[in-house]
């Protein structure tokens, strides 16, 4: 037996903008908020988890109210590719002109991806686009 992945949370000091930020950014939803967490699922999540295994339901992204503001470099980041029928240029200005910086994080002049920062400063990449 494995264990599911269910949720990565993130902390924020306005945990809702930030939910509301990522779901537009994916694509997602965010399906439920408290003053203690923010949710944000795939939008077929929902569905899905009615006819798939435990195991097989896709994680969520869970956003957590904290007073402090992040001060170090990330030491988990999540990639995202685009499809190679997308404009990866135009991801990458949709999310700036969202709020998000293209960050230098010491990766190599002619590194195939480009590292972002969200509003809250948490680091992101966007790879080079693929088929799957």
């Amino acid at each position: 037996m494995a264990l599911r992945w269910y949720s990565t949370v993130v902390e924020s000091t306005d945990h809702r903008r930030l939910a509301r930020w990522w779901a537009e950014a994916l694509g997602w939803q965010v399906i439920f908020e408290l003053d203690s967490e923010s949710v944000v699922v795939p939008p077929w999540a929902m569905e899905l988890s009615e006819r798939l295994d435990f195991h097989q339901v896709p994680p969520g992204m869970v956003f957590v109210p904290v007073e402090h503001e992040k001060t170090m470099k990330n030491r988990l980041h999540w990639d995202f590719a685009p499809h190679t029928s997308d404009d990866r240029d135009a991801e990458i200005a949709r999310l700036v002109g969202m709020g998000a910086t293209v960050v230098d994080v010491g990766q190599p002049d002619d590194a195939t991806w480009t590292v972002l920062a969200d509003p809250d400063g948490n680091e992101f990449c966007v790879l080079s686009a693929r088929e799957r």
